[in-house]
């Protein structure tokens, strides 16, 4: 197999106490862990920021605790994707100035619940919201089944929004999608394949761990697309003791032999 995708691979997170002896060496302080990770990958996911507002002088810290090449994705708060409260989308845009500022910005992600249906509602919602974060890529992903519509993907596409692949269980109800693109970049997520710990809560669900024929199919699968496109995020999102480092570093060793 002949690569032709440009992929950028990370995980989703990268500060956890359980990752401390299982990928990060004995010993090594919360505050030391975003330099060692941005050593060993080019990007990452921030998730803390869908549970509070980020705030500018982080961001600043985290850009100065790493390479010039290092990029993150930053995810929506709660209140645009959960709450679906559009008021807040200015101040959370001024918040991550420094990473537009920088040119560490790869995007916002806008992880949508599973009670977010495929409504007239809640699709004019979606398209009012991606207009209010239209000065910065974005990439949406859903949970619900209902979003499998060829017209969610030619709505992101005239949108220029990134639809995000994920890999979950096959359960009633979920989102899954083969591999496709919606833009010129592809986006995967790979949360777990375990269903009987899907929802047993958030720290089982994604206890999970992905083989390494797992992680070729997903190549190949990414490989099949007619067009090579200007990259592939890969974010691991297994982060049960260091599982997702160890996976998106085995995912890079993979491609790296192709």
């Amino acid at each position: 197999m002949q690569i032709k995708q440009n992929y950028v691979v990370g995980t989703s997170g990268y500060s956890f106490k359980d990752w401390v002896g299982t990928w990060y060496p004995e010993g090594t302080a919360g505050s030391d862990m975003l330099e060692y990770y941005a050593n060993r990958f080019d990007i990452v996911e921030l998730n803390f920021t869908y549970y509070r507002m980020p705030v500018a002088r982080t961001l600043d810290a985290m850009i100065r605790k790493t390479t010039p090449n290092f990029r993150f994705w930053i995810k929506a708060n709660a209140k645009t994707t959960h709450e679906q409260d559009r008021s807040i989308a200015r101040e959370y845009l001024d918040n991550i100035s420094p990473l537009v500022t920088n040119d560490r910005l790869a995007g916002v992600l806008m992880q949508f619940p599973q009670s977010f249906h495929r409504t007239v509602e809640n699709r004019k919602y979606l398209a009012a919201t991606l207009e209010d974060f239209a000065s910065v890529p974005v990439a949406v992903e859903f949970r619900h089944r209902s979003w499998e519509n060829p017209a969610t993907y030619e709505g992101l596409r005239d949108r220029q929004a990134t639809l995000v692949v994920p890999d979950v269980p096959d359960l009633p109800g979920l989102f899954r999608t083969p591999v496709m693109a919606t833009s010129p970049t592809g986006y995967l997520r790979l949360h777990s394949r375990d269903a009987e710990k899907w929802y047993a809560g958030g720290a089982e669900r994604y206890d999970y761990n992905y083989s390494q024929e797992d992680l070729t199919a997903f190549i190949q699968a990414w490989e099949e697309l007619a067009e090579p496109l200007q990259g592939v995020y890969v974010f691991f999102n297994n982060c049960h003791r260091g599982q997702a480092a160890q996976n998106a570093e085995a995912f890079r060793r993979i491609v790296e032999q192709i």
